[in-house]
């Protein structure tokens, strides 16, 4: 019987991040030791008040279906955080619960998106933004950015990319795959070019906003004109070190909310009980309470760039939020190295991964083909070993 596949699925990439990681798996079975800094991921355990609050669920019997939108007393939570940590006023209708921010944004994109309108992709963009709108039958459309700008976009490239079709930006501040955070003012200016659009809305993912440096994080739609069109996005995997517990949620214009809250009615439905239970605990706390694993990604953050502006050829530049670092390392294209010829960032990380036993990400997959994602969300000890190999793998 010949496959049938869908148009949509055969022609939906594989993510990048996951296609590395299930390569360095597969080394892994192989008996090589690979070290991977591939995947967004916390090597933190879930912190014990978070965990408890969870026991407390089973032991209380929380085991039924949950509101599509998520438990109203999460949402109530999720308010106050909102309007403790961001100064945003939302109301629990304007709150969805979703299995991961990634559902968030997905779900907002087909509720938004028709065949044909452009959405503005900020680069470098998480690799997922752009087969989402893909699926929506959207057009995705890149604007550029690179390491001579700290990866960061200006208010006259978005002017000049917006077309009569445009209908939603992506903007990702702490960003993935850079580290970039952008400042109040340099949003404010972006905001100023959106104003003269009024039919254009704007995806805000912040869930980064705690892994921040010393720029204090700013969110979109604090700024009052952009209030009402602005879906502010975020979760719980990162800063909280809770990526297999799935709760993702946005805050949304109350049409939007409820039209997400229908889109995910007919895919998932409500969110897991217990890690919406255990959410609850997460958000109510201080935030103080995860401050020792932004303290620890710092001190990474330090170890390697040291060792990586030890490398001749890779080029750093000082990201200020989230726990990647995004090199460029243009300067090998074209080179044959232990005789294997890098043609592009792709080529780069296979070789790294072949040579080094290193796994990171392609930087052809986030929009800035000059450069590699890799992740300091692993121990100092597994960053120095890895990045020994690769500049032994360089420069023998």
């Amino acid at each position: 019987m010949t496959n049938k596949l869908s148009d949509r699925i055969k022609n939906l990439p594989v993510s990048a991040t996951l296609a590395m990681a299930a390569k360095a798996r597969e080394l892994k079975e192989n008996g090589i030791d690979i070290i991977g800094l591939s995947l967004g991921e916390p090597d933190f355990n879930t912190p014990d008040f978070i965990k408890n609050a969870a026991v407390k669920a089973i032991e209380d019997n929380y085991n039924s279906y949950t509101p599509v939108d998520g438990y109203l007393d999460l949402k109530k939570s999720i308010c106050k955080k909102f309007k403790r940590d961001n100064g945003l006023n939302y109301n629990a209708n304007q709150i969805v619960v979703s299995t991961g921010a990634k559902q968030s944004i997905a779900n907002t994109i087909q509720v938004l998106i028709n065949p044909g309108d452009d959405v503005l992709l900020v680069a470098p963009y998480w690799v997922s933004y752009s087969a989402i709108v893909t699926l929506a039958e959207g057009n995705p459309i890149e604007i550029r950015s690179d390491i001579s700008s700290d990866f960061k976009i200006t208010a006259s490239q978005l002017d000049n990319s917006i077309t009569p079709n445009t209908k939603l930006v992506i903007i990702n501040s702490p960003n993935n795959p850079s580290g970039t955070v952008y400042t109040k003012d340099e949003l404010i200016k972006l905001s100023m070019v959106l104003e003269k659009y009024p039919n254009i809305y704007v995806l805000s993912d912040e869930i980064y906003e705690h892994i921040n440096y010393g720029v204090p994080h700013f969110s979109f739609a604090k700024i009052p004109s952009m209030f009402n069109r602005t879906i502010t996005v975020n979760g719980l995997a990162k800063a909280y070190a809770m990526t297999g517990w799935r709760i993702g949620y946005i805050g949304a214009p109350d049409w939007i909310a409820k039209a997400c809250t229908k889109m995910q009615g007919q895919i998932t439905s409500g969110t897991n009980c217990i890690a919406q239970r255990a959410t609850i605990a997460a958000l109510d706390a201080p935030v103080g309470e995860i401050k020792y694993m932004v303290d620890e990604f710092k001190e990474r953050r330090k170890l390697i760039i040291d060792l990586l502006n030890n490398i001749k050829g890779i080029k750093v530049n000082q990201p200020m939020g989230a726990f990647y670092i995004f090199p460029d390392i243009s300067d090998f294209f074209g080179k044959t190295i232990k005789g294997k010829t890098i043609k592009n960032a792709s080529d780069f990380a296979i070789f790294l991964l072949e040579e080094s036993h290193v796994a990171t990400v392609t930087g052809d997959a986030f929009g800035c083909p000059n450069n590699i994602r890799i992740s300091y969300a692993a121990s100092k000890k597994q960053i120095a070993e890895a990045i020994k190999r690769i500049q032994s793998a360089l420069e023998d």
